[in-house]
């Protein structure tokens, strides 16, 4: 009996450890959402350069695109949501390999002793 736990106990090690490593990546491409672009903000910089020079030279040619202001970033409630889902999803999974691993040492002691 142990020895059918000790062979079942492998593969959901193995699934549990590929399952971790699957949503850690997804953690890491989805976390970027929660910060500002970087290129984003220089080019809302780089806008209100170009504003100033242009006011310096009489010039009042507007830009054509409306560039968002950095400092009023928030990140959507649905981004947060999401990455908050994956923290969870990496938690339990790391978890579930913690705990899938001492059931695997108690089962070769187990079989050790008997």
């Amino acid at each position: 009996m142990a020895q059918i736990w000790k062979s079942d106990i492998d593969s959901a090690l193995i699934v549990t450890g590929l399952f971790s490593i699957m949503v850690a990546t997804l953690l890491a491409r989805s976390y970027q959402d929660l910060r500002f672009n970087s290129q984003d903000a220089s080019a809302f910089y780089l806008s209100q350069i170009y504003q100033i020079n242009a006011g310096q030279s009489g010039s009042t040619a507007p830009l054509p695109v409306k560039v968002p202001d950095p400092s009023t970033y928030s990140p959507s409630t649905s981004v947060v949501w999401v990455n908050a889902l994956w923290s969870l999803s990496l938690v339990i999974s790391i978890a579930c390999t913690l705990f899938a691993t001492l059931l695997q040492q108690w089962a070769r002691r187990y079989l050790h002793t008997t």
